[in-house]
């Protein structure tokens, strides 16, 4: 059974916690919020959340493990994108409906080059976040967590940024290049700052999962998982 071990019950949680807010952040992304002159999604609030989580399925599950997640979450995505362009053609019943269509299309009805570029964004960043992580994880011998941590989701937060902005706004001409250069840049320092005040975060994770399984399980985990990746880095 799936909750038979302390191991897969840790996945489960992790998982969940990155799918719940992968899923919020798209549904969340249309609401844009000023901090003093500049102007962004609300939608980073959730991000770096899926990046640490990302970093510590990474570290005790290996690539395979994020990279199938990745892809149920986008499935997710995609599908929640279907349900909500069911919600939105259907009519609200008049008189009764406390949302009338126009309110719920202005907060749910996001254009299809908007979810384009989500699902296109969130599968190119956490396939380039899992390529960074363990490149840096093999070149420093397993050591320092922040950097391999840090290291990949820099890189990550800005392909998702400019992939995700570019597709959604660029190409389909609603901003000029010198806008989306500009709020591409804007975004992704928010990101970055948000991921470096958070680093502390994974070594709260690392704790609080090495304590609920003990130093050995860990251990263990920790080496299967490193021993897998390699073994999946040497087959590519």
């Amino acid at each position: 059974m799936i909750f038979s071990s302390k191991r897969n019950l840790v996945y489960v949680i992790m998982a969940g916690i990155f799918i719940t807010n992968a899923i919020v952040a798209e549904l969340i992304g249309g609401k844009l919020i000023q901090i003093g002159p500049f102007v962004m999604s609300i939608g980073i609030i959730p991000w770096p959340i899926v990046f640490i989580t990302t970093d510590l399925i990474n570290e005790y599950y290996g690539k395979a493990g994020v990279r199938k997640l990745t892809i149920i979450t986008a499935s997710l995505i995609a599908y929640a994108f279907v349900i909500l362009f069911l919600a939105i053609k259907i009519p609200a019943a008049i008189g009764i409906s406390t949302v009338t269509d126009e309110q719920f299309y202005a907060v749910f009805g996001q254009s299809l080059w908007i979810i384009l570029g989500s699902i296109v964004a969130f599968l190119c960043s956490q396939f380039i976040d899992v390529f960074i992580f363990w490149l840096l994880r093999d070149k420093t011998g397993g050591k320092l967590i922040w950097l391999r941590s840090t290291g990949s989701t820099v890189i990550s937060q800005l392909i998702d940024t400019f992939v995700v902005l570019g597709i959604a706004f660029w190409l389909p001409g609603k901003m000029t290049t010198a806008v989306f250069l500009n709020a591409a840049l804007t975004g992704y320092t928010f990101k970055l700052i948000i991921a470096i005040v958070l680093t502390p975060l994974i070594y709260v994770g690392h704790n609080v999962i090495e304590k609920y399984l003990g130093d050995e399980e860990s251990h263990l985990i920790v080496k299967k998982a490193a021993e897998e990746s390699l073994h999946h880095k040497v087959e590519e």
